[in-house]
């Protein structure tokens, strides 16, 4: 049971918060609160105050407006001081990530009576690498020598006026504290190109040993982690942790109590986290490049030892690698039949799948040629780096100064971090998948390379669950999971099989406070077309949008496919034309921008988008006051993971339609029907072109779990 004393806390800092902005108490909020206090407040431990029992995990399904952040929080923070535990809250997109530290958390502290302290927690690539920086900023001439072989790795030595402008800038506002080498807080946009140039990963950092050490950005950032309660950081960084062991850059998971906001995104996450892939034709590049350079490196410089004879046996495994990769390229190229198809995004992906994950022996035997050479070649620059740490070191005879194995140890860290990669891939790609577990997907996709073509070889698991459980559930003090779409069908079955919630998870639905019935219509005109055959169906809504949006001054329509969506525009009269925003033209934030300073200015506007607008795009108000929602968002049908999933439930004797397809277009139908009401006082139209929900066995169900707006079906 939960102690009186944590209670009281909780519901002090509750009523403080409410009463000090002079807001009533929500009852899903509340509801909220008491379910993550009563499973994350009563954890049993032993003396050394580890969890004892059954994994500690709460799964709440709170709607837009519940107020979730302020629920978590205030649940989470006396819990987790109480227990001597850390709290590390974790979302999906950056967005929320910076509304939480710089809105909610200091508006909690300033009004709930509640004394904590947090921080921010950003992987190293949002970081300045000093070291990077002063090489740029160095005289061409004087430029490293051994660098300008290494071009292919991104240590691209020329630095344009604008560069150097930029540069110069960087290192004057870092002298007068006025930036502190975050790229999320230099004043000005950054292209990635040019960050890339100006950031570190963990395979080319050299930690202490580097120069700038004690005034590195992104270590100071890391210091200041150790001594706050809360830790704000993104999905990314925790799966990244877990898979170094746990606690590696956030605190050990054991001595932890987390919170996954957006946690719906949390199991694709997980599988993008595990997933590989390696481009053949740029790989061989690649290859051909490392013999020339460390040729050229060997002639340049007599190196005694170990560290030589590891290098010496670079130049001729590269070439026997490029030769397999050239034979791996030939047959694929044989047996690839490129289906063309589409993404979520719209994007082309010609790809082709090998079905329930099954590569055909010929390629496998290319594969496990191509994994063993990976893995000696991963051996060589892992020798190599070691014996570059200690010449940092000032240890052993390795037989090169310390400024030449600082000035190393980055460009065969990006070696050895790509050999790496390459090794991953082929170990997956040629793996046996084990009886019972669901097997890898496996898929080759067409992709563009310059002037020539290229093919990409992939390998990814298709569900999450079982890496899931281990590293994460089971081994967690405890853990909340929230967001405003956590069911399908009105059941948490989905997200227990994707997720791998443990069996004795708690899940609970928190409600809205919006009044759907009365604020939102969703209408199911009859189009007289069905969506499967696509013509028609485009046809129908050129015909019947300009009437459907008629005196709504914002207006959002969402497809499922890139070409549906530019045929209807296409298709649509010149003049009505001109007040469509259409996704891709333009970056995501400035579309929205532009429809907005539209509706502004009193005239009426609409947007066009695709999957990532029918999802944390906030349009309160006028913005948005009518949805259409062009089609029952299914799946596309050549997504290799999906395909593969599919496969596996079927061959178990399930039904991956029912299973699968109709819970997944569930749920993004209800995260597009989200985007209506984002305040209390919106009101709106949703309209669904997709007579299926009425005409389909699987209709009612998706129909029966959209939110209860007042319905139109005609």
């Amino acid at each position: 049971m939960l102690s009186t004393e944590l209670k009281s806390q909780i519901q002090g800092a509750y009523s403080r918060f409410l009463e000090a902005k002079s807001l009533k108490p929500r009852y899903g909020q509340r509801l909220m609160i008491a379910e993550i206090a009563k499973v994350l407040g009563t954890i049993k431990t032993d003396d050394e105050g580890k969890r004892l029992g059954d994994p500690a995990v709460v799964a709440v399904e709170a709607g837009t407006g519940t107020g979730k952040t302020v629920a978590y929080s205030l649940a989470t923070i006396p819990t987790a001081k109480a227990a001597g535990k850390r709290l590390v809250i974790a979302t999906a997109t950056v967005a929320l990530q910076e509304q939480i530290v710089h809105k909610d958390l200091p508006d909690l502290l300033r009004n709930s009576g509640l004394n904590f302290s947090f921080a921010l927690a950003k992987g190293r690539g949002r970081y300045l690498c000093l070291s990077k920086l002063d090489h740029l900023l160095q005289d061409g001439a004087a430029q490293s020598a051994t660098a300008q072989l290494f071009e292919e790795e991104g240590f691209r030595i020329d630095v344009d006026e604008q560069g150097q402008k930029l540069f110069t800038a960087m290192i004057e506002k870092l002298a007068g504290n006025k930036w502190d080498g975050d790229r999320d807080s230099w004043p000005e946009e950054l292209e990635d190109v040019r960050w890339a140039q100006l950031t570190t990963d963990h395979s080319q950092c050299t930690n202490r040993h580097c120069p700038n050490f004690q005034q590195c950005a992104f270590y100071k950032a890391r210091e200041g982690m150790g001594k706050v309660d809360v830790i704000v950081t993104n999905h990314d960084m925790v799966l990244a942790d877990l898979a170094l062991g746990g606690g590696a850059v956030l605190p050990d998971p054991r001595e932890t109590i987390y919170v996954f906001d957006e946690g719906h995104h949390l199991p694709d996450k997980a599988i993008g986290h595990f997933a590989h892939f390696t481009r053949l034709r740029s790989t061989a590049d690649w290859l051909t490049q490392i013999d020339k350079n460390l040729t050229k490196l060997l002639a340049q410089n007599p190196l005694p030892g170990d560290l030589g004879r590891l290098i010496e046996q670079v130049p001729e495994l590269a070439r026997e690698l490029k030769t397999q990769q050239q034979f791996m390229f030939a047959a694929c190229e044989q047996i690839a039949d490129f289906k063309a198809g589409e993404d979520m995004e719209g994007r082309e992906r010609p790809r082709h799948r090998f079905v329930g994950g099954v590569v055909p022996e010929h390629l496998t035997e290319l594969g496990l040629e191509l994994k063993k050479g990976f893995s000696k070649l991963n051996d060589l620059f892992t020798g190599v780096t070691e014996l570059l740490k200690e010449a940092m070191d000032g240890e052993g005879a390795v037989g090169i100064a310390s400024h030449q194995a600082e000035e190393w140890y980055p460009l065969f860290g990006s070696l050895m971090a790509r050999a790496k990669g390459n090794w991953e891939l082929w170990l997956a790609f040629t793996a046996e998948d084990p009886e019972e577990s669901p097997p890898m997907a496996r898929w080759l996709t067409l992709a563009e390379s310059g002037a020539l073509f290229d093919i990409e070889v992939n390998a990814s698991p298709i569900l999450a669950a079982e890496t899931l459980r281990r590293n994460l559930w089971n081994v967690a003090y405890g853990a909340l999971v929230t967001s405003a779409t956590l069911t399908a069908l009105g059941t948490f079955d989905r997200y227990r099989m994707r997720a791998g919630l443990p069996k004795a998870a708690v899940a609970a639905i928190v409600p809205s406070p919006f009044h759907h019935a009365d604020a939102g219509l969703l209408r199911v005109p009859d189009l007289k077309a069905d969506p499967r055959e696509a013509a028609v169906h485009t046809a129908a809504i050129i015909r019947e949008l300009p009437g459907l949006v008629a005196g709504s001054r914002g207006t959002l329509v969402l497809f499922s496919s890139r070409k549906q969506m530019q045929d209807v525009f296409d298709g649509l009269d010149r003049d009505w034309r001109k007040r469509v925003f259409i996704q891709g033209n333009l970056s995501k934030q400035e579309t929205l921008n532009k429809h907005k300073a539209r509706v502004d200015s009193g005239e009426e506007s609409v947007l066009f988008g695709l999957a990532s607008f029918a999802e944390g795009v906030d349009l309160p108000g006028a913005y948005c006051e009518h949805v259409v929602i062009a089609k029952i968002p299914f799946a596309v049908p050549d997504d290799p993971v999906e395909a593969a999933l599919a496969e596996w439930i079927e061959a178990r004797g399930g039904n991956p339609f029912m299973e699968i397809a109709v819970p997944d277009a569930s749920l993004r139908l209800v995260q597009a029907c989200g985007r209506l009401l984002r305040t209390e006082a919106d009101r709106g139209t949703i309209t669904l072109l997709d007579r299926r929900v009425v005409t389909q066995r699987y209709g009612k169900a998706i129909l029966n779990a959209l939110p209860p707006f007042r319905r139109q079906i005609d």
